[in-house]
């Protein structure tokens, strides 16, 4: 312990700063509530900015800089986003307010890597169960693409490139916008491709390497002066994508996401706006493990996931209230098979459903009132309710989950609410707020219907067990920071009391279906879960051209029969020293976790040591006329550290170290 204190409070002690945090993380439009629970992540200006970590880096690296945000690592590519410590079944992730639901039961495709930073312009990460997105206990996390606006005639083009020496990643691409007074277009292409990574040491990590490419087409036309339609566009493509925390890879993974949106603008004194999209997906994944040496018996998994949806946002302003009313909708088709190829002719291969072809079918209303108290207090109000139906649509599906719940019905209903308050006070340079929420939420696909799915990490079978009760929430927060230009603090808080908390336990007396699993867990309902988060961000500028900041976050998971809540967060930091000039800026940068002791063997977690890593960065801007050129070198792992952290499933190790240049030339 005292080997963790010591460095931390040096760390605090000394200079620092966060260029993610004070550059990247600004609050929210004025017409959006509830802004106190929302962390906003700015990805990628319309031009780039020196200060990020790496204009052309990962967006998984992106969202892991945000307080609330720890990223699951499977490889070097797809990371799942966990929000306040919570797995990605108890959040909503959605591009542009669309929801998409993942098509990997091995989640393997989470959301967040059908888009790319290139063409995103921020992430809107809201904390527990505020914000209009839908029915969630941990939160929401919705990634704003880049687009164009009406103006005067002008095209404008992005051409950049990179270069990752540990992976040899190449990265590469452009994007061309066009505004016109009635008329506006911006087209965006990126490729990315790496081989395998090598750990600190040297070690070469197999069957890391991906394949990545990503178009983004946006187009909008203004009809009059307040209205307009646009419509959007993205087509995404991995392919030779390695997992080496799992025991198969992907062959390719794509989706092809569109929409068509109306807005209207100031249609009363009382409505600001109207917005209202319509909107299809279409994500296909097959993972397969044809490039594994040595596998007991070769599989092929592939699984679709479909979905149609709408949404309808009112905005307005009235006296002190400013007010926002949202009416959504979708229906997703989710369906995954396995096969399972003998090694001997003589016997029949094997072919199962593990998700039997599941519809969900969803509507959701939504409201939210920001009422001013007076000049100093102010309340966010919020509520919505949301009907929840899943349909086994295959019947081969259903009569196999039928095995073990013969009284099963092919469709069940449910009704999940939502509310939360928030008190926040405002005064010069003092910000104050404190909110409690109730959220509930249904059973995922996998929780409720999956069909011998396998865990890598503690070797289990779980199956689904569509007989479980919504589970449901009760979270407290508050926040306390002081700002001045030259400094801040801010010291935040939440705490969750999960209730019929959904967790697979081993259930004796079932058979394996994968070669060496250790047995079969069955999804169930603990009676209680508590998960406590807390950080403190600082911030300081000093002597013109130096400023420092750090954090240092904790995060606590227990429950009911089950000591330690699997995958939480232990007490990380993060520092970081600047200096910049002009157009020139220097970056140190320091990042560490303490021991991880609390761990859940019962998962297959095991101990890991504390360990910290240094970056460095160094960055331009050029000038040429009406041209400009940022130019961005750097080293991670500098001291090329062998480390793995809670994060990384089945204890893979992080790259070592890894210098990279990202040049973005603007015309």
């Amino acid at each position: 312990m005292f080997r963790f204190v010591i460095p931390v409070m040096a760390l605090m002690l000394c200079p620092m700063i966060i260029f993610a945090q004070r550059d990247t993380v600004s609050q929210a439009d004025t017409l959006t509530t509830n802004h106190e629970l929302e962390e906003v992540v700015i990805i990628s200006q319309r031009t780039p900015s020196a200060k990020v970590s790496k204009p052309l880096g990962s967006l998984d690296n992106y969202l892991g800089s945000a307080n609330t945000v720890n990223m699951i690592r499977r490889g070097s590519y797809a990371w799942e986003p966990y929000i306040n410590g919570m797995a990605s079944e108890r959040s909503v992730i959605t591009i542009d307010g669309m929801r998409i639901y993942a098509a990997c039961t091995d989640k393997m495709d989470p959301v967040t890597s059908y888009v790319d930073i290139t063409n995103l312009s921020g992430a809107n990460i809201h904390s527990g169960q505020s914000g209009s997105t839908g029915a969630t206990i941990a939160g929401s996390i919705d990634l704003e693409r880049k687009k164009g606006s009406f103006g005067k005639k002008a095209f404008d083009a992005t051409i950049f490139s990179g270069f990752e020496s540990n992976n040899r990643q190449k990265i590469g691409g452009g994007s061309l916008s066009y505004a016109h007074p009635k008329f506006f277009t911006d087209i965006d292409f990126s490729y990315r491709g790496a081989e395998n990574y090598k750990a600190g040491g040297g070690r070469e990590v197999p069957y890391s390497q991906f394949t990545k490419y990503n178009t983004s087409l946006t187009a909008g036309y203004q009809i009059n002066e307040h209205e307009q339609v646009e419509t959007s566009l993205i087509y995404d493509h991995a392919v030779n994508i390695g997992y080496p925390a799992l025991t198969m890879d992907v062959d390719f993974a794509k989706a092809i996401i569109g929409s068509v949106e109306y807005v209207r603008h100031h249609i009363s004194p009382t409505i600001k706006l109207w917005e209202t999209k319509l909107y299809y997906n279409n994500v296909v994944h097959r993972m397969d493990d044809s490039k594994r040496p040595d596998v007991p018996i070769r599989m092929d998994m592939p699984g679709w996931s479909k979905t149609v949806g709408f949404y309808s946002m009112l905005q307005g302003e009235n006296e002190k209230h400013r007010w926002q009313t949202n009416l959504s909708g979708h229906r997703n088709r989710s369906l995954a098979e396995m096969t399972m190829f003998s090694n001997d002719p003589a016997e029949k291969d094997m072919f199962m459903l593990t998700w039997p072809g599941v519809l969900t079918n969803y509507g959701d209303v939504f409201m939210e009132d920001e009422y001013r108290i007076s000049s100093d207090w102010s309340t966010d109000l919020s509520a919505g309710i949301a009907v929840h139906n899943n349909v086994v649509d295959n019947q081969f599906g259903l009569e196999s989950l039928k095995i073990f719940y013969p009284n099963m019905q092919r469709s069940k209903s449910r009704l999940l609410k939502r509310a939360s308050v928030l008190f926040k006070y405002n005064k010069k340079a003092w910000n104050v707020a404190a909110g409690l929420a109730y959220g509930e939420r249904a059973p995922s696909v996998s929780e409720g219907y999956g069909f011998y799915l396998f865990n890598s990490f503690d070797r289990f079978d779980y199956i689904g067990n569509p007989e479980m009760k919504n589970e449901k929430s009760v979270s407290g927060n508050a926040s306390l920071s002081y700002n001045l230009p030259d400094f801040s603090v801010k010291l935040s808080g939440s705490w969750f009391f999960i209730k019929d908390y959904i967790i697979g336990r081993p259930r004796s007396g079932l058979s394996v279906m994968t070669i060496g699993a250790s047995g079969v867990k069955v999804y169930e309902q603990l009676e209680y879960a508590h998960i406590f988060n807390t950080s403190i961000d600082l911030y300081y500028a000093f002597l013109q051209n130096f400023s420092w900041s750090g954090r240092l976050g904790y995060r606590r998971g227990t429950a009911r029969e089950v000591n330690n809540l699997p995958l939480i967060q232990p007490v990380t930091y993060r520092s970081d020293l600047g200096y910049s000039l002009n157009t020139f800026s220097v970056d140190l940068a320091v990042d560490g976790a303490a021991k991880q002791n609390r761990v859940n063997p019962e998962f297959g977690e095991t101990p890991l040591p504390s360990y910290a890593i240094l970056n460095l960065s160094i960055s331009n801007r050029f000038a040429f006329g009406q041209q400009s050129m940022l130019i961005k070198a750097g080293v991670e792992n500098f001291l090329d550290k062998n480390y793995t952290t809670f994060s990384d499933w089945n204890r893979i190790p992080r790259m070592g170290r890894n210098f990279y240049c990202n040049v973005v030339w603007n015309f």
